[in-house]
């Protein structure tokens, strides 16, 4: 049983370690903000998170429109 849980602890930390590093290499990308898993993945992580991110992408980005979960109201403007 400890092993078992070990094992699920072990596995719940790579999955956060990876798509933490995933998620921030996209909000530090120089290449494109439309990359669909970095949008969703930016898109769920929680509120201050996401604006940090939103921010990081908008300093990239500024004269692109922005991704999902960065855009306000009319989608054209950045949060």
């Amino acid at each position: 049983m400890k092993t078992l849980v070990r094992l699920l602890l072990t596995i719940a930390l790579a999955v956060v370690v990876v798509t933490g590093f995933r998620w921030y290499r996209y909000v530090t990308n120089t290449d494109s903000p439309y990359d669909e898993v970095g949008i969703t993945f930016n898109n769920v992580m929680p509120g201050s998170i996401n604006r940090w991110g939103c921010a990081k992408l908008k300093t990239t980005f500024s004269n692109s429109l922005p991704p999902y979960g960065c855009a306000a109201g009319d989608g054209r403007q950045w949060k």
